[in-house]
């Protein structure tokens, strides 16, 4: 038993309990003071890490744990901007990307080179390693980005596209610089180099994605899927760093790789950027700040005039890379200015190229002194230039990112005036099996912006009143309830009594003003011409709203590609535009390629719409749905298939929709299908009596039947972001 005169309180100290929870005091309330004066979270921990660092009050040493998490953090920021970004968008503006690639490249390499040259008289290798110090940039201020919530902005892409050119080009440079001040320059060099990074980018590309999918496919433990991701990441760390670049490629590239196997609504990634940002990122922030020493600003003039003058430099560069791409681009301030805060932060490479560079002797001064190629006065500059980029890229980011936070939020709030009747998907459990899969598959195909757009139902028999069934209901919705949380999103839980289970489904439908039903079947059950007359005799004939059939035989972030299937006349259907746009969710929210077959004239107005959204979308003319198993052929393992049907009194309706659940039993089972019902032109909208609008608003003061009238509807419901 250890009593508290036994216990060592002497500085730095080494107590692991006292300095862990010293750590997390410090993560915890650091930003909460500084936010008072209105200094960035980033910023706080930064200089928190300065005063109880070896060169502040000495309480903590920057010992090994401190690297190792400080490590995980770094490159936790930079696996999080690849699996963020929106894949769709990035592909769309890959040009964007490599234009301020090459600018927040160049312009820092050219004015550093020079300023190395003619201002501080180095020589042109030390002149060269330097610019390429201001040329990498590291995305300190993204966690700010993306509390706001402005991760999918234009700018934000082209940023986080445009920082892994950068990077990598400054990164080469750095080992090429090496290489010819070590005599490794051989000719053998660049061919090892060019094998070693096809080999890096080829496994972490092509082999990282498929070891996911397999690996999700078996394993449903979110520890372990959290886990295996992580064990990837440094994984492809280290791969970079055997071939020759620093770890964050890898970790970047990783990101990239994973991108559409961890939906941005899915649990998973909830809990990766939630363990980040509350450990692991802080750690590396503060670990930043314990390489800060005050003393020597004050006690050397020569630290002073390098450490200004890299400081001018590198800021004036970065913001000139960002001032020409919102001119070439026609960016507004606020989207200069996150690019500018995005990019201008050095921490990551610029520390990684300046600790090589320090261990390179390239001489030897008279008094037996080495002559390093980068000395004293740049290693300690550096950490000078890191604080005030990082301070500057902070109070930038954030600034021009609540702008943008404003717009958007303005935009959607406009949105939401503009439909009265709140989104509410009602889905019906009733298998514990499958209830985590209809969770995740409600929060897909839901609008970004509710929080509390879902509702649970089970319905017990009003002749039955056994508890154990009830307890049975109050653990299902239990359970429910935990997947909509592990997403961040609220749950509303229901019991119902009721004779009739169409006619609890339908009265719940109503009394909550449902807007979508999801019903998922048994992943045993096979589906059935009775299970379909049920629903659309029932349930379909009794309320306006849009169900989905939904049966799961893989998880949902493993599929690759989502087949439409559209019968012709659906664009004339009162519900068109609402289902339309849960698939366009779908494929926002989960990264997935959106097939559509349907009629030339179908696909035309489907087409009109995606030149507006940046998703991944082919089209294929299906005239005939006689040839539907046709569908069979082009079906991949890792495909689903999504079906539009009709009633028979609806205009799309086809006989062929009566022979699907033969089909679906017989040649698709091997993969996740959803029929979908859309409301339909010969009921009553019941929601249109309260004398508020509806989803389907555009549509209820008459037929769409041209594009320019379906783009003008489209644009009321879903603003491009």
């Amino acid at each position: 038993m250890m009593f508290l005169a036994e216990l060592n309180f002497k500085l730095p100290w080494t107590n692991p309990v006292l300095v862990f929870s010293s750590i997390l005091f410090i993560i915890l309330f650091a930003p909460l003071l500084l936010n008072k004066i209105k200094i960035p979270q980033l910023i706080g921990l930064i200089i928190a890490g300065a005063l109880i660092g070896p060169n502040g009050f000495n309480m903590l040493e920057r010992d090994s744990s401190v690297v190792l998490f400080g490590t995980v953090g770094l490159l936790y920021i930079m696996f999080l901007a690849g699996l963020e970004i929106d894949m769709a968008d990035f592909k769309k503006n890959s040009t964007k990307s490599i234009v301020f690639g090459m600018y927040t490249f160049l312009i820092p390499m050219v004015l550093g080179t020079l300023s190395g040259l003619f201002i501080l008289d180095f020589g042109m290798a030390t002149s060269v390693l330097l610019a390429s110090m201001f040329a990498s940039h590291t995305l300190i201020a993204y966690p700010i980005i993306s509390k706001l919530g402005v991760t999918k902005n234009k700018a934000v892409n082209i940023t986080v596209g445009g920082t892994m050119i950068t990077d990598t080009l400054a990164l080469l440079v750095l080992a090429v610089v090496v290489g010819m001040s070590t005599g490794e320059m051989t000719g053998d060099f660049w061919l090892k180099l060019f094998i070693s990074l096809l080999i890096f980018a080829s496994i972490v590309v092509f082999v990282f994605p498929m070891l996911a999918r397999w690996f999700f496919k078996k394993s449903d433990d979110n520890i372990s899927q959290y886990i295996f991701v992580l064990a990837l990441v440094f994984l492809g760390a280290f791969l970079a760093e055997a071939a020759g670049i620093e770890g964050i490629i890898g970790a970047f590239l990783a990101g990239l790789a994973l991108n559409k196997l961890i939906p941005h609504t899915s649990p998973l990634m909830n809990r990766i950027e939630f363990v980040g940002n509350a450990l692991f990122i802080p750690f590396f922030l503060i670990g930043v700040g314990m390489l800060i020493d005050f003393r020597v600003f004050i006690s050397d003039f020569e630290t002073i005039k390098v450490a200004i003058v890299m400081t001018i430099v590198a800021t004036l560069a970065k913001f000139l890379a960002a001032y020409f791409t919102q001119k070439t681009f026609s960016f507004s301030v606020a989207q200069r200015n996150v690019i500018f805060g995005l990019s201008n932060a050095q921490a990551a490479a610029t520390l990684a190229a300046v600790l090589v560079g320090y261990k390179i002797i390239i001489g030897e001064n008279p008094d037996g002194t080495p002559i390093r190629l980068l000395g004293d006065s740049i290693l300690n500059g550096t950490i000078l230039m890191i604080l005030v980029t990082c301070t500057i890229a902070s109070f930038v980011a954030q600034r021009g990112g609540t702008v943008l936070a404003l717009e958007e939020e303005k935009e959607s709030s406009e949105e939401k005036e503009s439909n009265e009747l709140e989104e509410k998907i009602l889905i019906p459990v009733n298998y514990p099996e499958n209830i985590e899969e209809l969770i995740n598959f409600g929060v897909t195909i839901k609008s970004k912006s509710t929080k509390n757009s879902l509702i649970a139902l089970n319905i017990i028999p009003s002749d039955v009143t056994d508890e154990a069934k009830e307890k049975n209901a109050k653990k299902l919705l239990e359970k429910a309830t935990k997947a909509a949380a592990a997403t961040d999103n609220i749950l509303s839980e229901l019991v119902r009594y009721d004779s009739n289970i169409v006619n609890g489904i339908s009265n719940v439908a109503k009394e909550n003003k449902a807007t979508d039903i999801i019903l998922g079947l048994h992943k045993q059950q096979s589906i059935s011409d009775s299970i379909l007359g049920k629903l659309t005799e029932g349930v379909l004939s009794k309320i306006q709203v849009t169900a989905f059939i939904y049966q799961s035989y893989q998880p949902l972030n493993t599929i690759g590609k989502y087949v439409v299937v559209i019968p012709k006349d659906a664009e004339k259907e009162l519900g068109f535009i609402h289902w339309l746009l849960r698939v366009w969710n779908i494929g926002r929210n989960t990264g997935a390629k959106l097939s559509f077959f349907a009629h030339s004239e179908t696909l035309e107005f489907i087409k009109e719409v995606q030149k507006k959204f940046s998703i991944e979308a082919q089209f294929t003319e299906f005239p005939d749905w006689e040839d539907f198993l046709i569908l069979s052929r082009d079906l991949k393992e890792n495909d689903a298939l999504m079906v539009i049907m009709s009633r028979k009194s609806g205009e799309s309706y086809n006989p062929v929709m009566q022979k699907l659940p033969k089909y679906l039993n017989k040649y698709f089972n091997k993969n996740n299908f959803i029929l979908v019902y859309p409301i339909q032109n010969d009921l009553e909208d019941p929601y249109a009596k309260t004398g508020g609008t509806s989803f389907l608003n555009p549509l209820l003061s008459g037929s769409v039947h041209t594009l320019e009238n379906f783009s003008e509807a489209i644009g009321k419901v879903f603003k491009k972001k």
